[in-house]
């Protein structure tokens, strides 16, 4: 591979990787402070209305550092992917523009409204502009995604006479099944981040005996959102995500898998070590004939492997892309197990007491942030080697006047410039939540612990 190539790929996945674990959790806390903001108006507790007002902090440095991260990218299509951004400006161009102008305007006036509007506006008032801030930042969301769904599966286009890529359906191009299937896998995945994270802080609360009232509020909002959207994680998002993939991107889908050859019956991989060398798994441990019954419906069908496709086609990095998928599924049965426990032991009404439970759910805090990386990884990887799947190799889209060493040097300024950034975001963080929702009402041990959440 080309040198300038392969710092061009790294300066974005570096980029890329850094931003998205902001966006990740303002997607997802978006969503439960409008829960927190509903219950507070149904209940007419204030425990409610501090809960979503100690998140609102939370998500509002988040917010910062997501623009802040997220704005570089932009510029990058010009100065790494030059060629690939005015061969496919005609088509990204457009959800990218409706992106900045529409959803993250509406996010960040509405934010500002809701963190600095509540004594001006009416309760209902201020829930609207938390259910407008979630809106913004989901409508954000999707305009993303249907970038890059497009580059999986492009549609509603065609090529100019300078061999330009232009649109000739809008809808086609915002109604894109990849998208549709791709955002709601995706977001299902941010609201795990966000539900640990909360649930996360919760625990901790109640096990420093800490703000008890609202941690108990934290853990349980959390959990039932965890439970749920995990559940959806797997089905049917991703069920029918897989499915599609495996119909459009087959190669992928074998690559995945590790599936080297075709098969009737093909079995699912639950562990072992792609050797890509002599095409076989080593150390495999197999689950017979599940592989096709999730992709087809019946335990006979044949699944393609690598050996159908000629080997420029395969993805450039097998392993990398074997283990990025194993990783986020395995890292998605765990959440399964970890909030069905906890929901059973909260419906049960001994949650709040079960101090090894508390522990892990704190402890497994940072894996929803493993996992939507590891499941990005498997989508941009699985894509290679193609920059716009099936019509325009990753080797074509890069600057070719932008040397390794112009390239090498920005990534370093950025590496270093980003490690300021992330220790300045873990002090802020770390500052509200030592301060906690509402140091006035810290009750530890207060009457029944289920009275509140």
């Amino acid at each position: 591979m080309d040198s300038a190539l392969l710092i061009h790929r790294l300066h974005f996945a570096f980029t890329a990787t850094f931003h998205y674990l902001f966006p990740q959790l303002t997607m997802g806390l978006a969503l439960l402070i409008v829960v927190l903001k509903t219950l507070a108006l149904r209940t007419g507790n204030e425990i409610y209305n501090q809960s979503a007002r100690f998140w609102a902090k939370i998500f509002g440095i988040n917010f910062i550092l997501g623009v802040v991260t997220g704005i570089p990218m932009e510029f990058e299509f010009g100065t790494n992917w030059s060629h690939f951004a005015r061969v496919t400006g005609g088509v990204i161009g457009q959800p990218l523009v409706m992106e900045g102008v529409f959803s993250f305007f509406l996010e960040s006036a509405f934010l500002g409204l809701f963190l600095f509007g509540e004594k001006r506006l009416s309760p209902k008032g201020h829930w609207w502009a938390a259910f407008l801030v979630f809106f913004g930042s989901w409508l954000s969301g999707y305009f993303i995604i249907v970038t890059d769904a497009w580059m999986q599966h492009p549609v509603a286009f065609q090529r100019a006479a300078d061999g330009s890529f232009q649109v000739i359906s809008f809808w086609g191009l915002l109604l894109n099944p990849w998208a549709i299937l791709q955002y709601a896998h995706n977001m299902s995945g941010a609201v795990i981040t966000g539900a640990f994270v909360m649930a996360g802080v919760g625990a901790y609360y109640l096990l420093e005996g800490k703000f008890t009232d609202h941690a108990r509020v934290f853990v349980r909002v959390g959990v039932i959102a965890g439970f749920i959207f995990s559940a959806l994680q797997i089905f049917p998002t991703g069920d029918l995500h897989g499915k599609y993939m495996a119909r459009y991107q087959p190669v992928t889908t074998a690559a995945m898998e590790g599936l080297f050859k075709t098969e009737n019956g093909a079995p699912m991989v639950i562990l072992g070590q792609p050797d890509e060398e002599h095409q076989r798994i080593d150390n495999p441990l197999v689950v017979n004939k599940v592989l096709s019954f999730l992709i087809y419906g019946t335990s006979t069908a044949e699944v393609k492997g690598l050996n159908e496709f000629p080997k420029d086609q395969w993805p450039t990095n097998i392993p990398l892309l074997y283990y990025s998928y194993h990783i986020m599924a395995g890292l998605g049965t765990i959440f399964i197990a970890v909030m069905a426990a906890a929901a059973f032991l909260l419906w049960r009404k001994k949650l709040y007491e079960s101090r090894w439970l508390l522990w892990i759910i704190m402890l497994c805090l940072p894996l929803p942030y493993i996992a939507n990386t590891a499941g990005w990884m498997t989508a941009e990887i699985g894509r290679q080697p193609w920059l716009v799947y099936g019509l325009m190799r990753t080797s074509a889209g890069y600057s070719k006047y932008v040397h390794a060493g112009n390239g090498l040097f920005t990534l370093l300024g950025f590496m270093g410039l980003y490690t300021v950034l992330a220790i300045l975001f873990l002090v802020l963080v770390n500052r509200e939540i030592a301060h906690g929702p509402s140091a006035a009402t810290e009750n530890v041990n207060a009457g029944n612990p289920y009275t509140v959440a």
